[in-house]
């Protein structure tokens, strides 16, 4: 009985620490549509193997907004900013849309083995990565740290800003490996190293820092602006996801399977046709946006 208290507990603890979904919010919208780009594709190979014909299955995690998260009046639709981009993507294709729901440790195998044609679940472009996959840009990568709104913290702008306090981050993330470099750095000058906590859900990771467990969180800037709308958390720092180089969220697809310049000529025909625009609008990521999609650019370097 203990047990299940406890658990329930926790359960509406981390249910407090996320608004709940909006009746009118972005995500009760309709998705954008647009018609099918011929230039874009034409350039599917004509042996692509699909995992379903016809069909482009584009694999993310579905848990939390404004990423992507199931729709609040219907458990089988999946809302977001990456299920929006993904339906113009099938759209100019001539594909129609699967959005495979997966557990991010089980994105490579998934891919690699077929079970889905494409990732897009915030997916960032690294040297290593570009070795075994292929790259479509349509986002910059940027990483928030936040606080709790009445903490103490007022801001996080150098390394130095974070030593002796207890991070919250995913593990084997690209903000984990900054943290670590920070960490090295800090005890190199003779500070006190950060304390990462280590989390896979970023609801936990907030209520990790609504309840005092942790001082800060440390992730994607998109998730933890759009849960800082309750006005719970507020934004202490701001870094380029490669910090302290430029990086880029993509779609990932299979090495040489063909798909990955079809899908820049896609996207960049939303970013010409502005359905990408009023996306990135919609979801409050305008300054998130890029110009253009580039295939495989300079990822970020080993380590």
């Amino acid at each position: 009985m203990k047990r299940r208290f406890a658990a329930l507990l926790l359960s509406l603890s981390i249910a407090a620490c996320s608004p709940p979904k909006q009746e009118t919010g972005p995500e009760t919208l309709p998705r954008i549509r647009t018609a099918k780009v011929d230039a874009a594709a034409k350039l599917l190979p004509r042996d692509l193997h699909l995992a379903q014909p016809g069909t482009l299955a584009v694999a993310m995690v579905v848990q939390t907004l404004p990423l992507a998260d199931y729709a609040h009046d219907n458990e089988h639709e999946v809302v977001g900013l990456e299920p929006s981009i993904a339906q113009l993507i099938a759209d100019s294709l001539g594909l129609k849309l699967k959005v495979v729901p997966i557990a991010w440790a089980d994105w490579p195998l998934g891919l690699t083995s077929g079970k889905y044609d494409a990732v897009m679940s915030n997916v960032t472009v690294t040297e290593e990565r570009k070795a075994k996959y292929d790259f479509s840009t349509y986002r910059d990568d940027r990483l928030g740290i936040y606080t709790r709104s009445d903490g103490p913290i007022k801001t996080i702008a150098k390394p130095e800003d974070i030593a002796g306090l207890k991070v919250a981050v995913g593990a084997s993330t690209n903000q984990s490996q900054i943290l670590d470099r920070w960490n090295e750095q800090n005890v190199k000058a003779g500070r006190k190293p950060a304390t990462p906590l280590y989390f896979d859900d970023s609801g936990i990771a907030r209520l990790a820092v609504l309840s005092g467990q942790a001082d800060v969180s440390f992730g994607p800037n998109a998730i933890s602006t759009y849960e800082a709308r309750d006005g719970r958390t507020r934004k202490v720092g701001e870094f380029a996801g490669g910090w302290p180089l430029t990086a880029y969220i993509a779609v990932t697809t299979r090495k040489g399977s063909g798909l990955a310049q079809a899908v820049t000529t896609a996207l960049n025909a939303q970013i010409d046709n502005g359905h990408y625009g009023e996306l990135l609008t919609r979801w409050n990521l305008t300054s998130e946006g890029i110009k253009r999609s580039e295939t495989n650019p300079p990822g970020l370097p080993k380590g």
